[in-house]
């Protein structure tokens, strides 16, 4: 879900972020608890809010805050506010503009039906042209989000159930998007035709029970025990409710395009993805990467924290030895104030810090997840051989990002990212390593079990490294004067 504001990207920020996180309860004692719970585990999709909807015998409750979901949910009076069965809740990242509470989800509306709450993760690439033809019509939007054009959809749609309703509202919508909503009769979970962002299902209890989480990830799952069922498939509308589970699938048969950055960096290392567990894919990743770029080291560092499993493969493959020559600090707060330049320019060292003992006169190789602006990279490169590194080699375990993704990742715009102006040697000279290289996209490609990209059927949304954007980019098309608006839809 996305934000409509100014532009949102900050130099200072030189790192893909993943949107939100959605997670769903139906059926379960403390479903909030659980929610606060699935959310917690997904944090790493979103620190900027959190909110949670619980449904009870008195209707709906809400509770949304700013910060993280320890912070919002962590005072058992608060969850006491939150009484039911039912719940649905979801972390928020925001890539700048106003972080406001009127935009934190689920949303929530009351309807004729009843109420009606939704999380959305994800980016509606013709958010602004719904939006306005809904302002045309008299709606009133109450968030900057996108996700609201969901809201408006369903309440002026002239078919009768909720469901019906809803699939209305899909069909007008252009995007990658996952859904978990909630109304008095059912708990639903919905994917994009494409399928490009992740939802699974998974079953609480012993056998027979009819309690079922949706979440965006398995790992989610196991923080409240419950036992992964399969991920929604692409364009399919599950509804739990007291019958159960059953699935509808309103729209025609398309090629799967689920987000390979979700394997590189995304999910949590833990998760499975689409049937793939996330941490030996990327030792596979690193494995490819090291057969394709190898150089002669002392040391394989990793970049904490996304390029441990990749840093672990590609010295397995190399036979070279794996050393944490970076440790990362994990107390570092996303609000740090940096006021003056000269604090600014260190504020890498609050991240990250050079293992001297480790790195003094050797010869490095660093591996990271991806190269953004290439700010950071700069950054670190020198700081390893500050700490008396003899030489640095730099490899990434991602393609070069070469273009702006509209699909629910922040990312800039395409003249910021380093790839997209300069080749890979020149981008070795400005980030000060002795060499550079990337994953080939085949490479990519075989490690996760293909034998390289079949351009006519690639299996999953790379638009980020080919510029092949598989869902139309309506709010761009023939209106180039409309890009940092749809740029700044990039948040949530």
């Amino acid at each position: 879900m996305t934000e409509l504001t100014t532009n949102p990207f900050d130099d200072a920020d030189d790192a893909f972020h993943e949107e939100c996180g959605v997670f769903g309860v139906w059926n379960a004692p403390d479903a909030a608890a659980l929610t606060a719970l699935g959310l917690h585990a997904l944090q790493h999709r979103g620190q900027e809010a959190s909110g949670i909807v619980s449904l009870g015998d008195k209707g709906f409750r809400s509770h949304k805050g700013l910060g993280l979901v320890g912070d919002i949910f962590g005072d058992a009076r608060v969850m006491a506010m939150l009484p039911g069965r039912a719940a649905v809740g979801h972390n928020r990242y925001a890539t700048a503009g106003e972080t406001a509470l009127r935009n934190v989800q689920p949303l929530y509306a009351d309807f004729a039906f009843g109420g009606f709450a939704v999380a959305h993760n994800g980016n509606l690439t013709n958010a602004l042209a719904l939006r306005r033809a809904l302002v045309r019509r008299g709606c009133l939007f109450q968030s900057s989000t996108d996700s609201e054009v969901f809201v408006h959809l369903i309440a002026i749609s002239l078919y009768a159930t909720v469901l019906d309703r809803l699939i209305d509202a899909l069909k007008q919508v252009d995007g990658a998007y996952s859904l978990v909503a909630l109304h008095d009769g059912a708990l639903m979970g919905v994917r994009d035709p494409l399928g490009v962002r992740p939802l699974v299902l998974g079953h609480l209890g012993g056998e027979g029970a009819n309690s079922w989480v949706l979440a965006s990830e398995t790992c989610a799952l196991d923080i409240v025990g419950a036992q992964f069922v399969r991920d929604i498939e692409p364009g399919e509308i599950v509804v739990i409710d007291n019958d159960g589970v059953r699935s509808i699938k309103p729209f025609a048969n398309t090629s799967n395009r689920f987000c390979i950055f979700e394997y590189v960096y995304f999910a949590r290392p833990d998760s499975v993805v689409e049937g793939t567990p996330v941490y030996e894919t990327r030792k596979r990743i690193g494995q490819e990467l090291a057969r394709e770029s190898g150089v002669d080291a002392d040391l394989v560092v990793p970049v904490p924290d996304s390029g441990v499993p990749s840093a672990m493969g590609y010295a397995a493959e190399a036979g070279i030895p794996f050393e944490l020559g970076i440790i990362r600090n994990h107390y570092v707060g996303r609000t740090f104030i940096e006021p003056t330049d000269s604090i600014r320019h260190l504020g890498v060292k609050l991240k990250h810090s050079a293992n001297r003992a480790m790195l003094e006169g050797k010869r490095v190789i660093l591996v990271d997840d991806s190269i953004v602006r290439g700010t950071t990279s700069k950054k670190i490169v020198e700081m390893v051989r500050q700490a008396g590194a003899k030489e640095v080699h730099m490899r990434i375990s991602s393609p070069p990002t070469t273009h702006s993704c509209f699909y629910g990742i922040d990312t800039p715009e395409r003249e910021k990212l380093l790839a997209a102006k300069h080749d890979v040697q020149e981008m070795a000279r400005i980030i000060g390593a002795d060499s550079l290289a990337f994953i080939s996209l085949d490479g990519l490609y075989r490690a996760l079990g293909r034998k390289g990209r079949d351009a006519k059927n690639p299996g999953y949304c790379d638009a980020c490294f080919t510029g092949d954007y598989a869902i139309p980019l309506t709010d761009l098309e023939g209106h180039a004067e409309r890009r940092p608006a749809l740029l700044a839809l990039n948040g949530v």
